[in-house]
């Protein structure tokens, strides 16, 4: 069956919408009244923009989280490919999704950025998986998307990449890069990030800590909360930081992996490896309780340059 499954992904010529009818409403007419309720009238006028951080929790359960970051998308960007690194749940760890495939959703077909991913599989093909199964059961590049084509228009370019776990590297005590597979995958990516940054835009698809009953990890009353705000504004962009690099992946307090996280940190850590410099700024910060034993928080950020 799991052959049969991953088969029939790989001849698909489409990456169909797997949460249309579920997450949001699969009839266009419906989907644009709901669009327009999330996103809201106020957009930004000026460029200066190098990318956002967005949920991929449900959008009606953290609306106003997308909805913080998507307002800084300027109409000045339509013409950007906009590189959306989301999670990958399932994904191989220390591996990175790619496909060829359109994403498509009641809007139509957005257009893949194929030169790029060519080039990335040319030059780091080890580290990554292509036409990965798991595009076809994702959501965190699905709402994206979605997000990108009510703004932009059906037609709006993107490059998918599905980050995989950084899992195995920090729980033996290194970093990401220390695998050499997955350091040429960000110096590849890294290098397209530089010499292609006035076409680019980063958008990524990240919640931030699940713990509780529904991950196996203790709640802690209210400590996690101020410490997921600060994580992503306090990166060390020198190479020469390692130690504290490493300290931004490990739990504080503890020098333990952050392990209701450490799935979720790795476009994070992706973006803010590929695209050195940059400051990021927390529009809106949120937790919600899927249970009673349960939490997830997500926020809504923007990335400059400059930091």
């Amino acid at each position: 069956m799991k052959e049969e499954k991953h088969r029939a992904f790989a001849e698909s010529p489409h990456r169909e919408p797997a949460h249309a009818g579920s997450a949001y409403p699969d009839e266009l007419d419906a989907l644009q009244d709901t669009m327009r309720r999330y996103l809201g009238t106020d957009r930004a006028s000026a460029d200066g923009l190098t990318g956002i951080a967005a949920p991929h929790v449900s959008p009606e359960g953290g609306w106003l989280s997308y909805r913080s970051a998507y307002a800084a998308l300027s109409p000045l960007y339509a013409d950007r490919t906009f590189v959306v690194l989301g999670t990958s749940h399932y994904g191989e760890p220390d591996k990175f999704g790619l496909t060829r495939k359109p994403y498509r959703t009641p809007y139509g077909e957005a257009v893949v950025d194929h030169a790029r991913i060519d080039w990335l599989a040319q030059h780091a093909h080890r580290a990554i998986l292509m036409e990965d199964y798991c595009h076809s059961i994702e959501h965190s590049i699905e709402f994206q998307v979605l997000f990108l084509q009510s703004i932009y228009g059906p037609q709006v370019k993107v490059l998918p990449i599905l980050c995989g776990s950084y899992a195995r590297s920090i729980y033996q005590g290194g970093m990401p890069e220390d695998n050499q597979d997955v350091r040429r995958f960000l110096e590849a990516l890294g290098e397209i990030a530089d010499r292609d940054r006035g076409d680019l835009l980063w958008v990524l698809g990240i919640d931030m800590a699940h713990i509780g009953r529904r991950t196996a990890t203790r709640i802690r009353g209210r400590r996690r909360g101020p410490d997921d705000r600060r994580g992503a504004t306090r990166f060390p962009q020198n190479s020469a930081h390692r130690r504290r690099r490493r300290g931004w992946l490990l739990e504080p307090g503890t020098g333990a992996p952050r392990r209701s996280e450490v799935v979720r940190l790795s476009p994070l850590y992706t973006f803010l490896r590929c695209v050195p410099g940059v400051k990021g700024e927390l529009q809106r910060y949120e937790q919600w309780n899927i249970d009673e034993q349960s939490v997830v928080s997500f926020a809504g950020m923007t990335f400059h340059p400059g930091g």
